[in-house]
């Protein structure tokens, strides 16, 4: 019966394990001083050793003919063990016996001593799956373990190990396994299984596998069916992913800003059913190794992981842009690769943030500047309407306060009648005024009139006398709102008049200072600006 290769190499021993040197010397050393722990906990990401170490230091703790710290592997036990029939080693994947009376069940076997070997091992694969009562069915058999159980648990996610359980362990960080490393092993293999790999082919399959050794090897047997040949051509069409050519080929439209080209490239790709999810991931790779280039010119070969071959277009890419522009790609790719586990259909969406990334690398590099003279006029209006807001009216305590009249209509614009008390509003003085205990009536009066007109009235109060009504306000351009819109102003008299019953002339005070208000007016311009700017930039206004 065909056995999957990375069953048939699976490492035996610690000097087999790649790539982990730090975690393997120390574990041999404990074997042979026999220092070892009552309980383990191994963490990383897949594939890069976790359960394989687990199961050797299983072994070699109960073999009777250790060797240098490593398991025999002739005696009974160690062949037993590999076969998976060797009873005092326990093996209890968590993701699917997670709940705590399978860890009662664990509990209660411990107490047995074992039946064989010295010591009873049990490996918990993918503990962080445990339940929360599991855990603390866990907890109470590792605090004071019988002397000849140990314990040895694996997790991919050791943020959801609580901490109770990860203190009584020794743990073990696994790292990502080196590039270089993982080609080298697939090399090795496929020479002892007589497959013709060559060197860029072993070389993607290790980029691919992203550290994890079985990765790799699950996809060398993959190729191997495939092809009797394994390049990197074979290994692209085995794993479904766009070649070098390609992928160098989309990132020189974006920055050449040739939609069409980056849109035909990826039509061709899509008829050869190439995953587009995997071509965004490989151009977020690839642009990656842009930022690097850009980044840090002169660490570039030690830091990025390609051919020697590809950094000259690599290095080209990079001068065509500067650095924040290659970042916001990046998260803009970023942001595209997560909307397309979503969306309905994935063609469109890639292709809509190809289409963005053109269109953006225009404005960004300054090829071609945006046309803001409509912005522009808006913001000089509104200088012009700033710098001409009338002066005067009603003396202010502080001397750089704002002091503004407006009239808000006579009495026949607002058919109301003319006001009995009739007081000189340029002899009005600010001490003189009593405070209007209705003005949120008059607000909400004036909403059923004009609600923008009440809208722009937010967060006043006013005061009168006689036919004369003050209102003061933190707006600097309250006042000009209300000259240029003359249904505000009468809006406002009719809310008065309804709700008081009089008729008053208007007049009204910035409560904000000359400086409060040219700070404000350069932050709106600011603010203004910048909206336009990113308006036009994410339209791809040329």
């Amino acid at each position: 019966m065909y056995k999957a290769l990375y069953r048939k190499w699976r490492p035996l021993t610690f000097d087999d394990v790649i790539s982990q040197q730090h975690i393997t010397d120390t574990l041999k050393n404990q074997l042979k001083n026999e220092k070892t722990a009552h309980a383990y906990l191994f963490t990383g990401s897949r594939g890069t050793g976790k359960t394989t170490c687990a199961r050797i230091l299983a072994k070699a703790v109960n073999c009777p003919n250790m060797k240098d710290g490593n398991p025999c592997l002739q005696c009974d036990i160690c062949r037993e063990a590999e076969e998976g029939s060797l009873t005092d080693i326990i093996e209890i994947d968590a993701a699917s016996n997670n709940g705590v009376e399978d860890i009662r069940d664990l509990r209660d076997g411990a107490v047995y001593s074992p039946e064989r070997c010295r010591y009873k091992i049990y490996i918990v694969d993918e503990v962080h799956m445990l339940s929360a009562s599991a855990f603390n069915a866990l907890l109470k058999i590792m605090e004071e373990p019988p002397p000849y159980v140990k314990f040895i648990l694996a997790t991919t996610e050791i943020h959801k190990v609580p901490a109770t359980v990860a203190s009584r362990c020794q743990r073990y960080d696994f790292r990502r396994i080196r590039q270089q490393d993982i080609a080298q092993r697939l090399l090795y293999i496929a020479e002892k299984e007589q497959l013709s790999l060559t060197s860029d082919g072993a070389a993607l399959i290790a980029k691919l596998a992203d550290g994890g050794m079985r990765d790799a090897v699950s996809l060398l047997d993959q190729c191997s069916v495939c092809a009797e040949n394994i390049d990197a051509a074979a290994v692209s069409q085995a794993a479904g992913i766009a070649g070098k050519d390609f992928l160098y080929d989309i990132l020189d439209a974006i920055s050449d800003s040739d939609s069409a080209k980056a849109l035909a490239v990826t039509a061709k790709l899509y008829d050869m059913s190439k995953d587009l999810t995997r071509l965004c991931e490989e151009l977020i790779l690839q642009l990656r190794n842009v930022m690097l280039m850009k980044a840090s010119p002169k660490n570039a070969e030690e830091i990025i992981a390609v051919m020697p071959e590809d950094m000259d277009r690599l290095r080209n890419i990079a001068e065509k842009a500067e650095l924040d522009t290659i970042l916001d790609k990046l998260n803009q790719l970023q942001t595209c690769r997560e909307r397309m586990g979503r969306v309905m259909n994935k063609r469109v969406e890639f292709e809509m943030c190809l289409i963005r990334l053109c269109s953006h690398t225009v404005a960004g590099n300054g090829n071609s500047a945006a046309d803001n003279t409509e912005l522009y006029e808006k913001i000089a209006l509104l200088e012009k309407k700033l710098n001409s807001v009338p002066t005067g009216g009603i003396p202010a305590d502080r001397g750089d306060s704002q002091r503004k009249t407006f009239t808000a209509s006579s009495p026949a614009e607002a058919n109301l009648p003319a006001p009995d008390v009739k007081v000189d509003i340029k002899t009005v003085q600010e001490n003189e005024l009593t405070p209007c205990e209705r003005w949120d009536d008059i607000i909400n009066e004036c909403y059923k009139i004009n609600p923008a007109a009440a809208a722009a009235l937010h967060d006043s109060h006013a005061s009168s006398k006689g036919n004369v009504m003050c209102i003061f306000t933190a707006d600097p351009l309250f006042i000009s709102l209300f000259k240029d819109k003359k249904d505000y102003a009468i809006a406002l008299s009719k809310a008065i008049f309804s709700v008081l019953g009089k008729r008053y002339r208007i007049t009204a005070r910035c409560t904000t200072s000359v400086a409060e208000t040219r700070s404000m007016a350069q932050q709106i311009l600011k603010n203004a600006i910048n909206s336009g700017i990113e308006t036009a930039v994410d339209n791809g206004t040329h």
